[in-house]
């Protein structure tokens, strides 16, 4: 089963549902910047929970988030857009710990919960939106429900869960966010809180092979979803030479001549893929011609 998002809405239009399996996304992410544990499940839960705020846009329009904990793990950064693409890196991924009180990786440990988290959304206007909330527990689940209800007023809960293997690939990724629309009223809203409560932790769910809809199934009720769409998530990275020597470009003909005659060259490496770009002097000179053009 691939990796795939599934959009829904339950109680006669009065909740919006979202669900998505993204253990491959991660795992390629986490296999790129050789993540260790506690750090690839804050990447993978951060990673999971922008890709369903994705799914929200439309057309071209994408966002970046920003989780600055002060946590050891530094900042997890996280670009998606409405197509389902998604990449992510933590500053720092050589973290991890021992198991928490409950039997699980300490990704609040590592993330930290003295800083802020912040969205930006880029909608194809002249300013962007930007929003930013308190990190309130550093498990980044509960910090995306605590953005949606602050920033958005949209109350809402997010679920995102993520297993690593012995080997620390990736075993199983995936989450759910439920949000209440007008119209939802205390009888709705206490129902989906039951089944939340009853509910196995999100990667369990994934782990037992439960596809998005029947997760969404399981929060709201069989009886009470009207499934809309359902699309394919990947990791993508844009990054390209090209992308990178316009950068180059852009640091003008004097940068360009210290490359040239103190490094003999240029070396970069995008922080998303871990790819590496190499600019010869010969690259080097050619791009100096095209700055002073």
């Amino acid at each position: 089963m691939g990796d795939y998002l599934v959009k829904a809405l339950g109680f006669d239009n009065k909740v919006r549902a979202y669900a998505v399996r993204t253990t491959e996304m991660v795992n390629e992410a986490v296999r790129r910047q050789k993540t260790w544990p506690t750090a690839s499940a804050a990447l993978g839960r951060a990673m999971t929970a922008s890709t369903m705020m994705a799914a929200m846009l439309k057309g071209d329009n994408k966002l970046t988030v920003k989780i600055e904990g002060g946590g050891p793990i530094g900042a997890i950064i996280v670009d998606s857009n409405a197509f389902g693409e998604t990449r992510g890196y933590v500053s720092n991924p050589n973290v991890h710990f021992d198991l928490n009180a409950q039997g699980k990786l300490d990704v609040a440990r590592a993330v930290g919960n003295n800083g802020y988290m912040s969205v930006v959304k880029d909608l194809g206007m002249k300013e962007h939106f930007t929003g930013s909330v308190p990190i309130v527990s550093g498990e980044l689940g509960e910090d995306f429900t605590y953005y949606f209800a602050s920033s958005e007023q949209t109350p809402s809960s997010v679920g995102v869960g993520v297993l690593v293997n012995p080997d620390e690939s990736i075993l199983a990724s995936g989450g759910f966010i439920i949000q209440m629309l007008p119209g939802a009223d205390d009888e709705v809203i206490n129902t989906i809180e039951k089944r939340l409560s009853q509910l196995p932790p999100i990667s369990k769910l994934i782990e037992a092979g439960m596809p998005p809809e029947e997760m969404i199934a399981a929060l709201l009720g069989d009886d009470n979803v009207k499934i809309l769409e359902k699309s394919n998530v990947v990791f993508s990275c844009q990054c390209s030479k090209e992308r990178i020597a316009n950068a180059l470009i852009s640091l003008g003909k004097q940068e360009l001549d210290d490359m040239i005659e103190q490094d003999g060259g240029a070396e970069t490496r995008c922080h998303f893929c871990n790819e590496v770009y190499t600019f010869s002097i010969e690259d080097l000179r050619a791009l100096q011609e095209e700055a002073t053009q």
